[in-house]
């Protein structure tokens, strides 16, 4: 099956909400956000189940699935990649990751401005990534995405107009429009552009893994930050077509003990820094 074969499902808990959303015949047909990513671990399966009940279609119909690959919180970064890695495994069909950040961009809208979009780092620090998207579907990388304080971003992004957008340029929109001007900021919007025929080619992105194998320039939820030796908060070898190892139907239902095996061999499959056994009991 190729990446471009059937609906294509999109799972992203790496920030305050998690989303799901399905695209289909050029278009996002369904989607569910959970209000926090806190619940993220016991709601975006059922999330899942929603999105694809509301489309009408199965699981066994799926014909790819991303997931956003950050910057963001470590905990939430998992859950979504391991909920994915473990559904391709079970449906055989090909895992992509997406930058948060450039889809938030991507979402503003207009074509041959830069837009840097933010997400909150705390402490007055932002993940920060800058693009200018073309009318053509061209892409120009402006600032590579990257951990930085607010107050760096004049120097990062030079004297040139610039709009901002995702939930740090709200947090700090006074700064930025002293900065860049009244109409600087753009606000928060989905992760994702509804619409956008450049969606399916944005998610197929190369990621790059970082420690733990979640990504690089993530912060844990309690202020402690996981580089990893990079900061684009992306993961270091692509995610690539991973083969599944069947194409029968799933179903959702609460973990069992006799699961803990087949769930301790895609940990292992999943992550350098797997969880133990320990970890579900």
């Amino acid at each position: 099956m190729s990446a471009t074969d059937g609906p294509l499902l999109a799972l992203d808990s790496s920030t305050r909400a998690a989303y799901v959303a399905l695209w289909m015949d050029g278009r996002i047909v369904a989607e569910q956000t959970v209000a926090a990513a806190s619940n993220a671990s016991s709601a975006l399966l059922p999330a899942v189940d929603a999105v694809l009940r509301a489309a009408g279609i199965a699981p066994v119909q799926i014909g790819a699935i991303a997931v956003g690959g950050g910057p963001g919180s470590f905990t939430g970064l998992r859950i979504a990649a391991a909920t994915a890695k473990g559904m391709v495994h079970a449906l055989g069909v090909p895992l992509f990751a997406w930058s948060g950040l450039m889809a938030a961009a991507a979402a503003q809208g207009v074509p041959g401005q830069t837009v840097c979009a933010l997400f909150d780092a705390r402490n007055r620090e932002v993940f920060a990534g800058a693009w200018r998207f073309g009318e053509d579907g061209a892409v120009d990388e402006v600032l590579p995405v990257d951990a930085l304080r607010v107050d760096e971003l004049r120097t990062r992004l030079g004297d040139g107009p610039v709009r901002f957008c995702g939930e740090g340029s709200v947090l700090y929109a006074d700064d930025l429009r002293a900065a860049f001007g009244p109409d600087a900021v753009l606000g928060t919007t989905r992760r994702w552009p509804r619409g956008c025929s450049g969606s399916r080619a944005r998610a197929r992105e190369r990621p790059h893994r970082g420690r733990g194998g979640v990504g690089a320039g993530v912060r844990a939820r309690g202020g402690r930050r996981a580089h990893g030796g990079r900061k684009d908060g992306l993961m270091s070898t692509p995610l690539a077509e991973l083969p599944g190892a069947a194409t029968a139907p799933y179903g959702i239902r609460p973990i069992r003990e006799a699961d803990l095996p087949r769930v301790l061999e895609i940990e292992n499959q999943s992550f350098s820094t797997p969880w133990k056994e320990s970890t579900f009991r």
